[in-house]
């Protein structure tokens, strides 16, 4: 048998749980990091020392490791009872939170309301302060979440500034899906703010309209007896839409 693994590190609260989960999975799994390293999961599977660092609570590992970790630790329960999304959700939150804890001022405690927003400086604001609330993700971060053509890096550093606002629906939702405003049901009402402030501009009335339309359309198929719901989530790193 190997060393016994330290403690995790406790000096940041919300990092620690981020640590605890990933441990928690992994005896879950029954297995060593090294078998992990082992297991044939994508072309850049994370090193041993890598994994074992992302549960060690000294830092706050990269969304794509932590990803690939809880892949890594898939139970039978959750992948013949479709617990792999539930998995990934908390392993986000837990992450956007460890995150926040060590990158975001003191004296952010809430993410921002943008059922307040009423005008374009409004609007500003409220983007740059999600992108605290969300951990400061880099433009580079923020463009590969979203994709370039849709979140240039040009154009998140500038918004992200207070320099200028995205230019339409579409990029304005690529911008907040780039700071983890993930669900549809959460876009809905920034949208809506965006329209708002842009003194409810057709091509935003549309989009807004749109949002609406989709999230009925969900719940109805889930009152229907389909286990979909009214929320669409963007896992980054997964490359696909997944229904929750």
């Amino acid at each position: 048998m190997g060393r016994p693994e330290k403690p995790v590190n406790r000096a940041v609260p919300a990092r620690a749980k981020l640590a605890d989960f990933l441990r928690r999975r992994k005896a879950a799994a029954g297995l060593t990091y090294e078998q992990m390293a082992r297991l044939p999961q994508t072309k850049e599977t994370p090193s041993a020392a890598t994994l074992k660092r992302a549960a060690a609570g000294e830092k706050v590992p990269s969304w794509e490791t932590v990803e690939e970790f809880i892949l890594m630790t898939l139970t039978k329960d959750e992948e013949f009872g479709g617990g792999l999304t539930s998995g990934l959700h908390q392993g986000l939150e837990l992450w956007i939170r460890a995150r926040r804890a060590t990158r975001a001022p003191y004296d952010v405690h809430k993410a921002p309301d943008p059922t307040l927003i009423s005008s374009r400086a409004g609007l500003s604001r409220a983007l740059r302060r999600q992108h605290i609330w969300a951990g400061y993700p880099t433009p580079g971060e923020m463009q590969r979440i979203a994709g370039s053509w849709s979140l240039p890096t040009s154009t998140a550093r500038r918004v992200i500034a207070g320099d200028t606002l995205p230019v339409d629906p579409h990029q304005t939702a690529a911008f907040l899906r780039a700071c983890y405003v993930l669900e549809l049901v959460e876009l809905e009402p920034w949208l809506q703010a965006a329209g708002r402030a842009h003194e409810y501009g057709a091509g935003w009335a549309r989009a807004h309209q749109s949002a609406v339309e989709a999230i009925a359309a969900a719940r109805a198929q889930a009152s229907s007896g389909n286990s979909a719901s009214g929320n669409v989530v963007y896992l980054k790193g997964t490359g696909a839409e997944r229904a929750a």
